[in-house]
């Protein structure tokens, strides 16, 4: 055989090999990514919460903004308007190292117009001590049903402080999906059954970074230490698509009618076969808290759930796969309560 022969089989050996790894490295590619609507500035889109000047920093071109934990206060920052629908999103870079007792929100909600009837969409960060990943949860309320918490709780494929990863809501007329880059992790279907459950006002987009030391980690047993402060998350790239409205005025005009359409043909609204697939795999592998599986909690699951036989077997009655039975025993006997309380999921070590 000729040298050039053998070069070319070492070198098609060597870019098989390669190939195979990248798909290994890459287990929840959801398809390429596509373009998303216009990139907001934070003067143009944006108005600060908390944090003064010294905790919440803004880039050079506006794009980029970093949030501060420090053992005075935290930080955060809304958009400047409430939007009847709409698609927003950011890439995120969470801190690192220690980080048990913080939680970074990405949210929308109309809370501050709407107290006792107020609608929200949540992704929530969930620190963790070193050594251990990073958690995080979805949830979603309507019309004030914080009785009625709908988690999710998960862990990630990747380190979320090592780079830059989009984080989208999508919320429309008839579904909500919560996206991670270009994989849907989380869709949900508006049913009559749902009623007033499903958020139907206009809501605004917020993020912050807080200490959340009672109950963020393991329900509270490890909390914020300062030692490692400040604990920054970083946020660019910023997207508000949708219909800005008033949630005290009518929202029939023609323009959100005409935005609700548009919403509907986004890609971020038509989920592939492919995205499906990857959707389907991250659930399995990476869910470890349903709410649509806690029957303790939900006797009668709620009417968007759709149980997978397979998921319902390995979640057993708490939600979540592996719950030690001293906990187990402890939910039982909380179990009649649990409807008038706020239930909070602890995770174990």
């Amino acid at each position: 055989m000729k040298m050039n022969d053998q070069f070319l089989i070492s070198l098609s050996t060597t870019t098989l090999c390669i190939s195979l790894l990248l798909l290994l490295l890459q287990p929840l590619t959801g398809g390429a990514a596509a373009a998303l609507p216009r990139i907001v500035s934070f003067e143009n889109g944006f108005t600060q919460l908390f944090g003064g000047d010294t905790n919440l920093l803004r880039s050079d071109d506006d794009n980029s903004i970093r949030l501060h934990l420090d053992q005075y206060t935290g930080a955060g920052f809304r958009s400047s308007d409430l939007y009847n629908h709409g698609l927003f999103s950011a890439r995120i870079k969470l801190p690192s190292d220690y980080t048990a007792g913080i939680v970074v929100a990405f949210y929308t909600s109309n809370g501050d117009v709407l107290e006792k009837t107020h609608d929200e969409l949540d992704f929530e960060f969930l620190g963790n001590i070193k050594g251990k990943p990073w958690r995080f949860q979805t949830n979603l309320y309507g019309n004030g049903s914080t009785s009625r918490g709908r988690e999710e709780r998960y862990t990630l494929w990747f380190d979320p402080s090592k780079a830059y990863h989009r984080y989208t809501i999508l919320w429309t007329t008839s579904k909500i999906i919560f996206y991670i880059d270009e994989v849907p992790i989380r869709e949900i279907l508006k049913s009559n059954e749902m009623g007033g459950d499903f958020p139907s006002k206009p809501m605004a987009l917020y993020a912050t970074i807080w200490d959340a030391s009672n109950w963020a980690t393991n329900g509270g047993k490890y909390k914020v230490n300062y030692k490692y402060a400040p604990f920054v998350t970083e946020m660019t790239d910023l997207v508000l698509h949708g219909c800005i409205s008033n949630p005290l005025q009518q929202l029939s005009s023609d323009n959100c009618v005409q935005m609700d359409q548009q919403l509907q043909t986004i890609h971020y609204n038509n989920i592939t076969s492919k995205q499906r697939t990857s959707m389907k795999r991250f659930r399995e592998k990476y869910m470890y808290y349903s709410y649509c599986y806690d029957t303790l909690r939900y006797p009668v699951p709620a009417p968007e759930c759709v149980i997978d036989p397979v998921l319902r077997q390995r979640f057993k009655e708490t939600g979540r796969p592996d719950f030690d039975r001293r906990h187990r025993r402890h939910l039982k006997k909380r179990s009649h309560v649990l409807s008038s309380q706020i239930y909070e999921i602890q995770d174990e070590d």
